[in-house]
């Protein structure tokens, strides 16, 4: 009977020690559970009279965020001790923690402070007139290349360049462009085959004719 009560003492003891452990993780979980604050706010210029569209507002850690509008405005879903960062191109970054105590809206006010680089110093020299100007450049006496042999410059040689070089760029563009605008237009329009035409064959024969006759 001893043997028993011991038992049970033993095992109401072990289920009280699993309860209460039970209770100190779900209890620690609650409180690291935290609250989801929609925060909205107004970033402002440095003139504090016009919002800043396009702001970058998100937080790094969570890999979350949003941009401000047309007029600076934004909102988004954080939570309690999130670490927000505010940037902008040509501003300072700005940094806000939400309080353990902020209401469910929270409305803030950021105002951006211009990121300022300030050059080295540069001297100008100014001329009185611009006859002073002319003689002091004229007076550089810039030596002339006449190491380019004139024949490269004929002008039967400059035009196969221009008729044997490739395209550039700009010409590849407009080239695609008018391609474009070309198949755009006959979309609609029916499209003929030469090789169905009986003409182009009369033509074709022709020309085989010319060439036997020449020979």
């Amino acid at each position: 009977m001893q043997v028993s009560v011991n038992r049970n003492v033993k095992t109401t003891i072990l289920i009280t020690a699993v309860v209460a452990a039970l209770l100190c993780v779900a209890n620690g979980a609650f409180a690291q559970q935290k609250r989801v604050i929609q925060l909205s706010g107004v970033v402002l210029g440095q003139d504090s009279t016009s919002g800043l569209p396009g702001v970058h507002v998100y937080v790094p850690k969570a890999g979350r965020g949003t941009t401000t509008n047309n007029v600076g405005f934004f909102s988004m879903p954080v939570l309690v001790g999130d670490s927000i960062v505010i940037s902008s191109v040509g501003y300072e970054k700005q940094f806000y923690i939400v309080p353990q105590n902020a209401p469910e809206y929270q409305t803030v006010i950021v105002p951006m402070v211009e990121d300022v680089v300030y050059l080295n110093q540069v001297t100008v020299m100014d001329f009185p007139t611009e006859e002073i100007f002319k003689e002091a450049v004229l007076a550089l006496n810039m030596p002339v290349d006449e190491s380019i042999d004139k024949r490269n410059m004929s002008q039967e040689l400059l035009a196969l360049m221009v008729k044997t070089t490739p395209m550039d760029g700009y010409q590849n563009s407009r080239y695609y462009l008018n391609q474009w605008a070309g198949s755009a237009n006959g979309k609609f329009q029916p499209i003929s085959n030469p090789f169905l035409n009986p003409f182009n064959w009369v033509k074709f024969f022709n020309s085989l004719k010319k060439d036997k006759k020449k020979k």
